[in-house]
Formats: structure tokens, sequence, C-alpha cells
């Protein structure tokens, strides 16, 4: 069974907001309406749209935040659907990240027009991915694999020395548990290593460096035990 993209409404009207529902389910979109900026950013991360309307005028956090604050961290595309039909207001939301922008009223064929066009263009233009092969392990933002010593962090290659990169899969293989110094000075250094704990901070703050934490996983230090790769 294909999945239907889904598509989050944000609109304090709920009158409009149901109306904009109503269409899109016409077309086979599931949807999800929201009538404030707070609960939106909120709904974004668990519903996870493929498109997101967004009004301006919103109750507490307006929509330019709720834009900027998305952008920041997704590029999932965004149409503003708004009252507010100046230029400077169709500038400073495309500039903050909007994909398009129509003003309301609104023609109904138009808007899925719009909708359609949007998802078609940014969909068309993603890469296909291809699945890595072998040994690794893969968490958002991050593919660590051991059979061709890659990293893959937010799309691009990480260089890593060897002891750094089997370093990061051992801890990024076993969420959440956590290692001493000592454990992981055996498992990748091998006992006869003759070093001192020291080694493993040093490869841990190299780590940091190369890769953030991000929403999903961190490389976390549990005072005075060790390190684990938390996955939150």
């Amino acid at each position: 069974m294909v999945n239907r993209q889904k598509i989050m409404i944000v609109d304090d009207d709920a009158n409009i907001a149901e109306l904009v529902s109503l269409y899109l389910k016409k077309e086979c979109f599931d949807t999800l309406i929201v009538l404030d900026g707070e609960k939106a950013l909120q709904d974004f991360e668990s519903f996870q749209p493929n498109l997101i309307i967004l009004d301006l005028m919103l109750p507490g956090i307006d929509g330019y935040q709720v834009c900027r604050t998305i952008r920041q961290k997704s590029s999932v595309p965004i149409i503003i659907l708004s009252a507010k039909g100046d230029v400077f207001d169709k500038v400073l939301g495309l500039e903050l990240g909007a994909d398009d922008y129509i003003i309301k009223p609104f023609d109904s064929k138009e808007l899925v027009a719009r909708v359609k066009a949007v998802l078609r263009r940014y969909y068309a233009e993603k890469p296909v991915e291809q699945k890595p092969v072998g040994k690794y392990v893969e968490y958002p933002d991050l593919i660590v694999n051991q059979s061709n010593y890659s990293v893959l962090y937010k799309g691009e290659n990480i260089e890593m020395p060897p002891k750094e990169l089997e370093l990061l899969y051992f801890l990024a293989s076993s969420p959440n548990q956590v290692f001493t110094r000592e454990q992981l000075l055996d498992h990748i250094w091998g006992y006869e290593y003759i070093g001192d704990s020291r080694t493993v901070d040093v490869h841990i703050k190299r780590l940091r460096e190369k890769i953030k934490d991000n929403n999903f996983w961190s490389i976390a230090t549990v005072w005075g035990i060790g390190y684990k790769f938390w996955v939150k």
C-alpha cells in the first residue's frame, strides 16, 4: 500500500483550516489541523508532514517564527496562506524559507495545484538515497559503516581515523549501554595496549568536534564511569 502524503495545516481560523483540509483530503492527502504556533512546533516532530500550510497571524508564536524555527532543522516544504498581501510580507515570508505564498481569499483549485507543484518540485529534486551495504549502524543524520570505514553525517562524508570510527561504531552499535574507559580500551585498542584511559577521552573529544549531537542521539558522558551512545 502506498503511503499517503501528510500535510499539516496551521491556521487559527478553524473554519478555513477545515475547508483546506477538506480540499486536500479529496485529493487523497492526510491532514492535521493545528490552531496555534506553539502546538505546530510540537506536532511537527510527531506528525512529520510532507508539507506545511502556514498562516502568519497566529496566537502566541506567529507564523514567521514558526517558519524560521522549522527551517533551522528541516527543509520540509512550507506554503504560507495569509490575508497579508503586501509585498513586504510576501518577501519576508519567502526569505524566511517559505516555498510559496498564497493570499486569502483563495481559490481551492489553485491551492491544491500549488500544493502538488511544490511537492513535485521538492521530491523530484531530492536524490534517491542508496542504502549502505556491509556492517553499519544508522541513525537520523548519521551512518557509520565499519565495512568500508566511512561516516556519513548529514549527507556529507566525514574523514575519520580508524580508531575514532571504530570507537563511534562500537558505541552506536549498543545504544544507551554504558561502557567504562577500560572496556572501551579493551574493545578498540586491545588488551595489550599500554596507554591510559585518557586515550578514550581524547578520541571522544575529537568525535564530538566532527559530529554534533542532534535531537535524536548524542555521545554522552556518564560521569565517574565512561561513555554511551544515547538515543533519546
